[in-house]
This record gives structure tokens, sequence and C-alpha cells, in this order.
């Protein structure tokens, strides 16, 4: 059962990097966090394609790594 734990866990880890790594950068430097902050806020957010399909993977890879980290700390 660990064993098994252990292997779902670097599964999901490598996708959660994976996942993070391929996002796109919000930064837009000193003058987008300064007048654009508002709009990264409240507006202009993907609901569709390919970065949302990346934040629910991200969401989704990152709750099973935290829940198979408890679920091995909690077995030793």
């Amino acid at each position: 059962m660990k064993t098994f734990l252990m292997i779902i866990l670097a599964i999901a880890s490598i996708v959660l990097i994976a996942s993070i790594l391929l996002q796109s950068g919000n930064s837009a430097g000193l003058a987008g966090s300064i007048g654009g902050g508002a709009e990264q806020l409240f507006g202009k957010k993907k609901s569709k394609g390919y970065e949302a399909v990346l934040s629910k993977i991200t969401t989704v890879a990152a709750v099973c790594f935290i829940a198979v980290s408890l679920a091995l700390v909690s077995i030793e």
C-alpha cells in the first residue's frame, strides 16, 4: 500500500510540475502591477481554452498531491 501511494505521489508531482511550467506568466513588470492589477483581478480571465484546462489540471494534481501526502504521513 505504501509503495502504491508513493508511485501515485510521484505521478501527481510530475503532473503538477509540468502543468505549472506550461502555464503562461502573468507578470507585466512594474507598470502591469500598478496599472493592470484591477483588470487582472476583476476581468479578462479566460474561461475557455488552453489556460482553463491547465488551471484545472493544476488544481486536481495539487489536491491529489496533498491528499496522498497526508495519507502517507498517517500510514507511517
